[in-house]
């Protein structure tokens, strides 16, 4: 398997620390808000790389944070705490906030098909590692106490841009202009590790330190979360770009400095997802959001299937056509898959077998999912039994997660329904592998007419007229079925 690691800004040949294993970290949601779908999109893209190491046969360990508390307004340790932000704005208590949009959070990953990590830890519960942590880094000169608060001391390492690749605008994007500059810092990309009451006065949440009534800083909780669960080696780091700087680069500078050696072999970020102003944010008023698409009458799979049609190293730029598209696109695929007739009998291991070779070699190439979603046609298409296809399209679909043969026999028996009560006039119409079309139906109807009043011959042009057009009408008792070829 070939993937793009952001910090050798190449593709590499993915290996594990230990064979057949894979310790894999995911930066989680600050929950003071609902997730937009921009958000999400990271998560979706984390959750299929999770799900085809594992159809790969690999042993995973997955682990999220809950941020809590210590996630300023700016990622550049300044600004207000967006926990007592959500808090303020609603009337409620900081952790009935945490609480509520947790719920929320895991809420939207269901209906997204969004497997829950293995290990899913809040910042609050960690906060005596988070001391260990950087007790460690003061006794080994890499962070300094100033004004009551703790740094991390960025002079003390060889590289510290280690991702200073990425577009600058890309990297900057957590950093709020006009800010003040801390005036405690030895050096401009130093951070906090801890805030005392020396600094915010109203934070809701304060613990007792060796240094002082505080909290933590942002960054360092992932850090001593995944060395918690995953132990001292990581095999793969994700998150979304707008992460890779500062946050990432911070996790890098304090976990190694802390470890003494290399931490996370590979780091796997998703680009953005864009609206028509640019990057989707909640800072900009109202903002996109799973419900919101429900409410809009949009099957979650479909917002699933528009971000596996793009590449995650691609930025998406989303709009309501290109959803439209996708949902087209889905209910077709659900049409053509319903279509396929269970049956018994052995599979056809040969088709199996190449299909198979299609759907990885896809997924091997930096998780390709837009080709991976081809590899669902490369199924329907294959000169196979209706069988050995349904397997194959369940099986691709543990990676991909869409629901298709679900929704496939939900439309089976939405279809076999309509067959046993036959529509006004005592005929019913019904589409078969795919979309019902008026148009086509109305004609059908005018042929049962003609046939009806003896009238053969326009019953005989009308049936030719649709073939011409790719129709291919199947005469069933009380009805017809049709198929567009």
């Amino acid at each position: 398997m070939q993937l793009y690691n952001s910090l050798s800004h190449k593709k590499e040949e993915f290996y594990t620390n230990e064979p057949g294993k894979v310790k894999l970290y995911t930066c989680g949601p600050t929950v003071y808000h609902f997730a937009h779908i921009g958000n999400l999109r990271s998560y979706i893209m984390e959750d299929v790389l999770e799900k085809y190491l594992r159809y790969s046969g690999y042993d995973v360990l997955r682990v999220m944070n809950i941020t809590d508390v210590g996630h300023l307004s700016s990622d550049a340790d300044t600004g207000e705490d967006k926990m007592l932000k959500g808090a303020k704005r609603e009337h409620k208590t900081v952790m009935e906030i945490a609480q509520y949009y947790t719920d929320a959070f895991f809420s939207d990953c269901e209906k997204l098909n969004i497997k829950r990590p293995d290990v899913v830890e809040p910042a609050t519960h960690c906060i005596p590692e988070f001391i260990h942590m950087i007790q460690v880094l003061l006794d080994k000169g890499y962070a300094y106490l100033a004004g009551g608060n703790v740094y991390f001391d960025t002079s003390k390492l060889k590289e510290y841009y280690v991702f200073n690749k990425h577009e600058e605008e890309d990297l900057m994007v957590g950093v709020r202009e006009g800010v003040e500059e801390d005036s405690n810092k030895r050096n401009k990309n130093d951070f906090v590790l801890w805030f005392t009451k020396s600094k915010f006065e109203d934070q809701a949440l304060k613990w007792d330190s060796p240094w002082g009534v505080g909290y933590p800083g942002w960054h360092i909780e992932c850090s001593s979360i995944a060395t918690k669960y995953c132990g001292e080696y990581l095999d793969i780091h994700c998150g979304g770009i707008d992460n890779a700087f500062p946050h990432h680069t911070n996790e890098i500078a304090q976990s190694e400095a802390y470890l003494g050696h290399k931490w996370c072999n590979f780091w796997f970020h998703v680009l953005h997802l864009n609206d028509s102003t640019g990057k989707m944010s909640k800072s900009k008023g109202e903002f996109l959001t799973v419900s919101l698409l429900e409410s809009k009458g949009y099957d979650p799979m479909v917002y699933r299937l528009f971000c596996l049609q793009s590449h995650y190293r691609r930025n998406l730029v989303f709009t309501y056509e290109g959803l439209d598209n996708a949902a087209v696109t889905y209910q077709k695929l659900i049409a053509r898959i319903a279509a396929l007739q269970p049956g018994e009998g052995p599979l056809d291991e040969a088709a199996m077998a190449a299909l198979r070779e299609r759907f990885k070699a896809a997924l091997d190439n930096d998780l390709n999912t837009s080709l991976a979603v081809t590899s669902l046609y490369d199924v329907l298409k294959y000169q196979t039994d209706d069988r050995t296809k349904l397997a194959l399209l369940g099986e691709f679909d543990q990676v991909l997660s869409l629901n298709l043969l679900q929704a496939a026999e939900a439309k089976r028996a939405e279809l076999k329904k309509a067959a046993a009560a036959p529509a006004a006039g005592g005929f019913t119409v019904i589409p078969e592998g795919c979309e019902a079309d008026e148009a086509v139906e109305d004609r059908i109807r005018a042929r049962a007419d003609a046939k009806k009043a003896k009238n053969f011959a326009e019953a005989d042009r009308i049936r030719d007229e649709l073939k011409a057009l790719g129709v291919e009408i199947i005469d069933i008792p009380g009805g017809a079925k049709y198929k567009k070829n």
